[in-house]
């Protein structure tokens, strides 16, 4: 799997469910989550109010566990009128620590194609999230070294794409 590398000498990654699973880990909590709060609303209106909170909480928290996990509990707030017991939020506390040691699982044949394209490109991971578990997540991964730069950033925009260019010194037309 040898690209032209006439055409293109950097290859750039995202991280998240590109390199290895991780919609997996929030779709477990989000159940348990459901399941905790079930005593107060039906299962779809929960998903549905936890969705919007989780969009609205975007520009606020960003992306990853963290925001997710102060929207699970804005969510529990909410949805049980305050009624929401401490140790209920202890428990979405809880869901936000697993979440954090989940193991990394990579997909299917990453290793073999970042083998492939090590030492004939140059490679990069930019990835959206939070700083702390994006870091920690690359370090379980066990692939690390074979990326030139890695990249952590708070949204993808052409402009955040320019700045990463103009970093790395990396001519758009070969990215």
């Amino acid at each position: 799997m040898i690209l032209n590398s006439t055409l293109i000498d950097t290859i750039a990654f995202d991280a998240d469910d590109t390199l290895w699973r991780n919609e997996d880990i929030f779709i477990h909590a989000q159940d348990a989550f459901i399941h905790l709060l079930l005593a107060y609303h039906d299962e779809s209106y929960i998903r549905s109010h936890l969705g919007e909170v989780q969009v609205k909480n975007l520009e606020h928290f960003g992306y990853g566990i963290k925001g997710f996990t102060l929207s699970m509990i804005e969510t529990a707030i909410e949805l049980t009128e305050g009624r929401i017991t401490g140790n209920e939020i202890h428990e979405i506390i809880q869901l936000a620590k697993c979440m954090l040691a989940s193991p990394v699982e990579l997909l299917p044949n990453i290793k073999n194609v970042l083998e492939q394209l090590k030492g004939q490109y140059r490679l990069l991971v930019i990835t959206k999230g939070d700083l702390l578990d994006q870091e920690s997540k690359l370090a379980r991964s066990g692939i690390a070294d074979y990326f030139d730069a890695i990249e952590i950033v708070s949204e993808k925009t052409s402009t955040v794409y320019q700045q990463i260019f103009q970093r790395h010194q990396i001519p758009v037309e070969r990215f």
